[in-house]
């Protein structure tokens, strides 16, 4: 129960995180940014958490490539669609794929979760196109650059479940893992955007380092509640943040938030309760 509350939370972070990067203009030194306030945060605490179990570090490996893909593909979202819209679809994309590789790993839902499973997925790609119009329809390529993502967040999901398990501690994985990752994403970044993106890291710093400091604790709950709950809920239960998306979109970013939406968002929230369903 705790760890479902906290994957939760967890949801809402995320949401939050993903606005503030949205909300600054240069992504890419946002992300930049985020990522040296994780490592500033996470290196000092290399000395007190231990490391990862030696079985751990060839998923710790992946993992850290494939979120750096997120995040690039991610900014790519952004820059071609609409935050109540992109967010949804690559959030929503995730669970489906989660649960099937986590079938292929040996993990089972009950009936009543694999109807909660239908209904979340089914909801909340209602909730990403629910009260668009047509002229507001995701472009072709936004839908790609967000299904994409979201493959990139089942995928690393499922390597992230299967790697603090064999950690033997979550706090070190996650620990080491933004740690190290913090400072390959401003590398990363600094390569896409060469010398210009020097002047832009001073822009809304700030925002950026709060930015990767929720990002941080957002995930840091969700690997911990991978080595309690199965590996197929919590990536559902996570998803319930694009609900805090589709209100944040209408109310920071001046998105509509219409009927067809409340109504795609209710069928979310019965689809998180059967996929508790014990």
């Amino acid at each position: 129960m705790f760890s479902a509350v906290a994957v939760l939370f967890a949801g809402l972070l995320h949401a939050t995180w993903n606005a503030l990067a949205k909300a600054v203009p240069d992504r890419h030194a946002a992300f930049g940014v985020m990522g040296i306030a994780q490592s500033l945060i996470c290196l000092p605490l290399l000395f007190f958490v231990a490391p990862p179990a030696a079985g751990a570090w060839p998923y710790w490996g992946v993992s850290i490539a494939l979120q750096l893909v997120y995040m690039l593909l991610l900014i790519r979202c952004y820059e071609l669609g609409d935050f109540g819209q992109v967010y949804p679809i690559a959030r929503g994309s995730a669970p489906l794929l989660v649960a099937i590789v986590a079938g292929l790993q040996g993990e089972r839902l009950a009936l009543l979760q694999v109807f909660g499973l239908a209904a979340t997925c089914g909801g909340l790609a209602a909730l990403a196109l629910a009260g668009a119009g047509r002229r507001r329809m995701p472009s072709r390529q936004a839908v790609t650059a967000a299904v994409l993502t979201g493959a990139t967040i089942a995928a690393y999901t499922v390597v992230d479940g299967l790697g603090v398990r064999e950690s033997g501690t979550a706090l070190g994985y996650a620990v080491w893992m933004f740690a190290v990752e913090g400072v390959l994403t401003l590398a990363v970044m600094a390569a896409v955007r060469g010398r210009a993106i020097v002047p832009a890291l001073r822009d809304r710093w700030r925002v950026s380092a709060v930015g990767g400091t929720i990002s941080m604790v957002a995930y840091g709950l969700v690997l911990w509640a991978q080595t309690r709950s199965a590996l197929a809920e919590v990536a559902a239960l996570r998803e319930t943040g694009i609900l805090w998306g589709a209100l944040i979109g209408a109310l920071f970013f001046s998105e509509r938030l219409g009927r067809r939406r409340i109504v795609a968002a209710g069928i979310v929230t019965v689809g998180v309760v059967l996929l508790s369903a014990r």
